[in-house]
């Protein structure tokens, strides 16, 4: 990526829209890119991301690390005008664990129980 001033990216969407494509100086951070995702994450999509610990940044088949640049991230060769498509995952909500417990949880509840003739 010597002598380009600018990374042309796209991001892909689970249901194949995209964000972009925008250009991007090679010192952006990964985190920084979650957050202009975040911004421009269409309204109209359910189960968006509420945080951008909720988004992973896919690229090459390689999950991209926040604390890194995409300098860092030795992103492919492209092509001369060409943009680069990561792909976006949205992690599900964790749910909290006191209100997803089954009511029959106890073991006496799942009895298995066999007659022999």
């Amino acid at each position: 990526m010597a002598g380009q001033d600018s990374i042309e990216l796209k991001f892909r969407l689970s249901d194949g829209s995209d964000i972009g494509p925008s250009k991007y100086s090679p010192s952006t951070t990964v985190a920084t890119l979650k957050e202009k995702i975040l911004a421009q994450w269409p309204k109209e999509k359910e189960n968006g991301p509420r945080t951008v610990n909720d988004l992973k940044l896919i690229n090459a088949g390689k999950v991209l690390e926040n604390n890194r640049t995409l300098a860092e991230s030795r992103l492919p060769l492209e092509l001369p005008g060409g943009v680069i498509t990561m792909h976006v995952v949205v992690r599900p909500p964790l749910s909290d664990k006191n209100n997803d417990k089954p009511q029959n949880d106890s073991p006496n509840n799942a009895r298995c129980s066999c007659t022999i003739l």
